[in-house]
């Protein structure tokens, strides 16, 4: 656990040494504050419009943040040549992998405290107060958290055999799909023959990022049902550990000479 940690706090100081990390973060809460204007203008539906804008700007440059450096995660460290320095230590190579995944995860963790403590100001700034609805944005919040999880799994999945370019564009490609992933079954229960069986394993293969978006109920200040909330929770740390251990396996075997 002390060398995972230890991984983890290294990628955590990296992460936060990156200049771009801080640009994706202004450009959200830039966004975030844009929203109150557009809430202003949008007369009897501000706090929709800023509730769906603000929540939707955390969800994106998060992911954004997630594969432009999970990607790198592991190519970059080879690039350095200070992976080999690190492998020559006693680490495991699963706990090089594990570590990372821990520190940007913790990355984006941080990342999201202070872009929604950005967006509740603006809440308040544009309502004046709170309402007993607004607690469920820490739900959707929560929410938002769990798929950058996901994301950054299968980002460093990616990274441990594919080129940095390449892994953002499957990366990339995985969280679009996976925002459509009731589509994706609703147009295997409506499919025949191949066409029906391949798109059924497409879609339990897939991430299931839409159960997580939950921004446009909640603007509408309707409930989360407790049990979504424990379903999210369990399926997108199973599915994130499903992806971290295929990461584990690919970089155990991975030739690194």
């Amino acid at each position: 656990m002390n060398r995972i940690a230890a991984v983890a706090s290294n990628t955590f100081r990296e992460a936060v040494r990156d200049r771009v990390l801080y640009n994706l973060i202004f450009f959200a809460l830039l966004l975030v504050g844009a929203a109150v204007l557009f809430g202003q203008i949008s007369i009897g539906i501000e706090r929709i419009v800023l509730i769906n804008l603000g929540l939707s700007a955390i969800s994106v440059f998060g992911v954004v943040i997630a594969i432009f450096i999970g990607i790198g995660l592991v190519s970059k460290e080879m690039e350095k040549k200070t992976l080999y320095t690190i492998l020559s230590r006693p680490v495991r190579r699963w706990e090089f992998i594990v570590g990372k995944f821990g520190g940007l995860a913790w990355t984006l963790v941080v990342n999201t405290f202070f872009m929604a403590v950005g967006f509740f100001i603006a809440l308040f700034f544009l309502a004046h107060h709170f309402e007993r609805a607004d607690g469920w944005l820490v739900v959707a919040i929560y929410f938002i958290v769990l798929e950058f999880v996901v994301v950054t799994a299968l980002a460093l999945l990616f990274s441990t055999f594919s080129s940095p370019v390449l892994s953002a564009v499957m990366a990339l490609a995985l969280f679009v799909i996976g925002t459509f992933a009731e589509d994706l079954r609703a147009f295997a229960a409506m499919s025949q023959g191949v066409t029906r069986v391949l798109a059924t394993v497409a879609a339990y293969i897939m991430p299931n990022l839409a159960s997580l978006n939950v921004i446009s109920s909640v603007a509408h200040g309707q409930p989360i049902a407790a049990s979504l909330i424990l379903y999210n929770t369990v399926y997108s740390l199973l599915y994130a550990a499903v992806a971290i251990c295929g990461a584990v396996l690919v970089f155990e075997y991975r030739n690194l000479k």
